[in-house]
């Protein structure tokens, strides 16, 4: 196989240890955010719909996730951002394909675990995404969601630019703020998902798929037009070193011997 086509694909991979360390950050990740943005929307639902409680647990989450996992897999955890980096070659085929298994798994399993915890008579809804504005259609759901994912990997591409390293420390903040403004939005609109992954926990436990495919195409092909736009068009040009020179300059050794003698002359 040729050596550039193993590089995309990425399948060698499979036999390094630090790839299933991915997979774990990816599942756990993704586990944390869905248990901890579920059950916000869950106890809302058992008592008032509160935008902002709702708005703030996701962006919090998220903030939190990519502090913890970042360095080990990228905190991904958003299919979303990992379509974006596969249209852009940032992550091998093998690799992205096997990230969104293990993000739908962890989403699964972190609202099971919601549901576990939550008493009988408020789990009918687990955090649902719908196109709950009123006469919404499936167009301007999508359009929605699109753009949400568009700002969202838009906004990781930015603060993870190799040739940007002043926002390396501010990504994980940048990353949580655009998912709470996308929730501050939009939650009246669809639901506000921005992740695929996110949505089919709560599909799967309520097994209320309608509309679904809404939450993975809007957000994935916004993912990836914004990767797209970043990479060939806003991309932070790679820094330009001047090379310096610098002269030898031979020195005898009477002139030194001169010098050293003034030196012992001096008082």
């Amino acid at each position: 196989m040729p050596a550039d086509v193993s590089k995309v694909l990425g399948h060698k991979e499979l036999k390094q240890q630090n790839l299933y360390r991915a997979l774990a950050a990816e599942c756990l990740g993704t586990l944390l955010l869905n248990f901890y943005g579920v059950i916000s929307c869950v106890k809302t639902n058992s008592l008032k719909n509160d935008l902002v409680e709702v708005s703030l647990t996701f962006g919090l989450v998220v903030f939190a996730v990519v502090q913890v996992f970042g360095h080990v897999s990228g905190a991904h955890v958003n299919p979303a951002v990992t379509v974006g980096m596969l249209a852009t070659g940032r992550t091998p085929v093998v690799r992205g394909l096997l990230y969104i298994i293990a993000q739908c798994v962890g989403a699964i399993i972190g609202t099971g675990l919601v549901k576990a915890v939550t008493p009988e008579s408020f789990t009918e809804v687990l955090g649902n995404t719908k196109l709950t504005a009123k006469g919404i259609t499936t167009a301007q759901g999508f359009g929605v969601e699109f753009l949400l994912g568009f700002i969202l990997v838009l906004v990781v591409f930015a603060v993870c630019d190799p040739n940007r390293p002043e926002c390396k420390y501010a990504a994980p903040l940048a990353i949580g703020l655009t998912v709470a403004l996308g929730h501050l939005a939009t939650i009246d609109y669809t639901g506000s998902s921005m992740n695929p992954a996110r949505s089919l926990g709560s599909a799967v436990l309520t097994s209320d798929f309608e509309h679904h495919w809404v939450y993975w195409l809007g957000p994935c092909a916004g993912g990836m037009a914004a990767g797209l736009l970043y990479t060939f068009v806003f991309a932070a040009p790679a820094p330009t070193h001047s090379q310096t020179t610098y002269t030898v300059v031979s020195t005898s050794d009477k002139e030194v011997k001169l010098h050293m003698k003034r030196l012992d002359d001096e008082p």
